[in-house]
């Protein structure tokens, strides 16, 4: 059966395609949005790696000193009397739709007088390790976020690359096709008419 198309399906057609390029648009400009947030966080994640490079040689260098000073069962004691934990606190912040992690920290690096053990009687390079070791511990909490943050903007990006793929060079040149056809048929249909109607006129 040869089912002919009609004006309000070319319509239809158009007003879809319409929102289709809007969509496209709109994905786009999403899409180049999160890539530039990337950089950025890409940026501070060099920072934040080579900085935590560079405190995690001097936390180990600073312990093999003070192993050197102290034994490890003394170091080992210190640490246990070292009460307080850190503290972190967890949000979520909005990138552009995308959900990331918001990490504060405190309690990470302590004064001397909060440590929980006798530090006046404590070998001033351990106070260095120890302070070493809490500065490393900031850092690596810092890299955390920002590594979790760039890997769920690295799949988002995908995500929706993915989509304006699907849009530009699937979607839209379908639509695009169905149009030109049920155009291109409407034409042959009004033109059929207009040849019957002057067949019919000349019949009379």
């Amino acid at each position: 059966m040869n089912i002919k198309p009609t004006r309000s399906e070319l319509i239809k057609l158009k007003k879809l395609i319409s929102l289709a390029i809007k969509g496209h648009k709109m994905l786009k400009k999403k899409r180049d949005g999160l890539v530039m947030e990337m950089f950025e966080i890409l940026k501070r994640s060099k920072l934040v790696r080579a900085q935590m490079t560079d405190q995690y040689i001097k936390a180990v260098e600073m312990m093999n000193i003070a192993r050197a000073v102290e034994t490890d069962t003394s170091l080992k004691s210190l640490a246990f009397a070292i009460k307080d934990s850190p503290k972190i606190e967890m949000s979520i912040k909005n990138i552009m739709g995308v959900r990331v992690p918001n990490i504060k920290v405190s309690a990470v690096q302590k004064p001397l007088a909060e440590r929980g053990y006798g530090y006046l009687t404590t070998p001033a390079v351990v106070n260095e390790a120890i302070s070493s070791y809490e500065e490393l511990l900031e850092t690596i909490i810092i890299a955390a976020e920002v590594e979790i943050s760039m890997k769920k903007l690295l799949i988002e990006i995908e995500k929706t690359r993915r989509r304006v793929n699907a849009l530009e060079f699937e979607v839209i040149p379908k639509l695009e096709r169905m149009k030109n056809f049920i155009a291109l048929r409407l034409e042959e249909i009004e033109r059929e008419n207009i040849f019957r109607t002057k067949m019919l006129k000349r019949a009379r």
